[in-house]
């Protein structure tokens, strides 16, 4: 991930990720915040109200744009300042949401800019729209996360390693075993006192 500056954002830039939501998504959310609302987690609940299933939380959804700033545009080191947001349509469960923001302002004396923000679903119907001021970072910044930063390719590459060490060290008190056994008495030194 690479972290723009200012003078490397422009009005009319864009960027955007696509996230499906899960029954596991909401949960783990609705966890994390408590925000225990039976029309995000019960759906003998939710199935009596006008949305007939659980509904993500709208902060869920809007956790997707900032995702977006947070990861691309600007990326990381970006520093929220406000955000202005309208929660349009209901996200369900199984809904494949595609969150933007595009530059409408830049502030290159106060280091900020204006972002439209915007999710989608999959039938290109608006469920949130607003808008955000956010500071990029003052320094270019090209980070990668620490789980990334081993390829899943790389472990299976080291897999034969690892067994070889678990083999060695098998080996090796065995051999420790097999030397106690095989020594006589009278070298054995009594333990400590």
């Amino acid at each position: 991930m690479i972290g723009l500056t200012i003078d490397s954002i422009a009005v009319g830039d864009s960027a955007q990720l696509t996230r499906r939501v899960s029954d596991d998504d909401i949960a783990a959310f609705v966890h994390a915040v408590g925000d225990y609302n039976p029309v995000h987690s019960d759906h003998q609940y939710a199935a009596g109200t006008v949305f007939k299933a659980p509904i993500a939380p709208g902060i869920w959804t809007a956790g997707l744009v900032s995702a977006v700033i947070g990861t691309r545009l600007p990326g990381p080191g970006a520093i929220y300042v406000s955000q202005e947001l309208k929660f349009l349509k209901p996200v369900k469960s199984g809904d494949s949401i595609s969150a933007r923001v595009e530059v409408i302002e830049v502030s290159r004396e106060k280091n900020r800019i204006r972002l439209r923000t915007m999710c989608t679903n999959q039938r290109a119907e608006d469920v949130l729209s607003g808008e955000a001021v956010v500071m990029p970072s003052r320094t270019p910044i090209d980070y990668t996360r620490p789980a990334e930063a081993i390829a899943p390719l790389a472990l299976w590459m080291l897999q034969p390693l690892a067994w070889m060490a678990q083999g060695a060290s098998i080996m090796g008190m065995l051999g420790l075993s097999a030397l106690s056994a095989a020594t006589p008495a009278a070298f054995v030194r009594p333990p400590f006192k």
